[in-house]
């Protein structure tokens, strides 16, 4: 583990060492896909929001279920005030290393996770047809939590609703300085729970504005290719004086 203070983490250097690390827990032991853990004290959690409705039938250009995928693609749903992310555009969505930066209570701890998963098809359900897109990431060596996680737009092809559902398990992963693991005991799943139901409450925000004409918002590549997203959010000067582990997880 790496320390750094008064000065910001170098987001490319970071990224650069994601290719080399593996993800962080065994999923053949996790509650994958609905399938009871080998091993337990897993979080399991699922939440939906309906984000709009469109005509019944394909997903409309321009609508609700296609401003939403480009949204959740580009990661611009996240709540910045808790969570970041850095990334290179470009290239293949499936693979994609992504550092995040946790942030909590004036500590930051950058984390890896890589994207390993696509959906991108049509279901059939009790109740109808679904269209349905969207991606999960796993966490990797050094990170807090142990899981996965997945963002899906969906809609109904029988009514047109548009939903967006935020979905995964996780548990702390082993963390060997004594402080950071007793602030995660007693913060971190209410961290975790929070960040999930300002996520769904953003992107309905965020796709409401859309159909009402304002334009969405973008991330915005540096001059050294990284993007960072959600858009539009600059650090401040207090900033540079926060403390921040990298990779804290063992």
């Amino acid at each position: 583990m790496r320390e750094r203070l008064f000065s910001q983490v170098d987001e490319r250097a970071e990224l650069d060492q994601l290719a080399g690390l593996r993800v962080n827990y065994d999923p053949a032991a996790a509650p994958e896909d609905g399938a009871v853990a080998i091993d337990g004290h897993w979080h399991v959690d699922a939440g939906t929001t309906v984000l709009g409705h469109e005509r019944p039938g394909p997903p409309e250009e321009g609508g609700v279920w296609a401003t939403a995928c480009r949204l959740v693609g580009e990661y611009e749903f996240a709540d910045a005030r808790i969570l970041r992310g850095a990334y290179r555009p470009g290239g293949d969505l499936l693979g994609r290393n992504m550092l995040l930066e946790a942030r909590f209570f004036g500590l930051r701890f950058y984390v890896g996770v890589r994207v390993t998963g696509i959906i991108d098809e049509e279901r059939d359900t009790l109740d109808g047809p679904e269209r349905v897109w969207g991606w999960s990431y796993q966490t990797l060596q050094g990170h807090l939590e142990q899981g996965r996680l997945s963002y899906e737009v969906i809609k109904d092809l029988r009514t047109g609703q548009v939903m967006f559902r935020v979905a995964g398990y996780s548990r702390a992963a082993p963390i060997g300085n004594p402080v950071i693991r007793l602030g995660f005991l007693l913060f971190g799943r209410w961290t975790q729970q929070r960040f999930y139901r300002n996520v769904q409450a953003r992107m309905a925000d965020l796709v409401r504005t859309a159909q009402r004409g304002r334009p969405l918002p973008a991330p915005e590549a540096r001059p050294d290719g990284i993007l960072l997203a959600p858009s539009g959010v600059r650090p401040n000067l207090l900033e540079h004086l926060t403390r921040g582990w990298i990779h804290p997880g063992r």
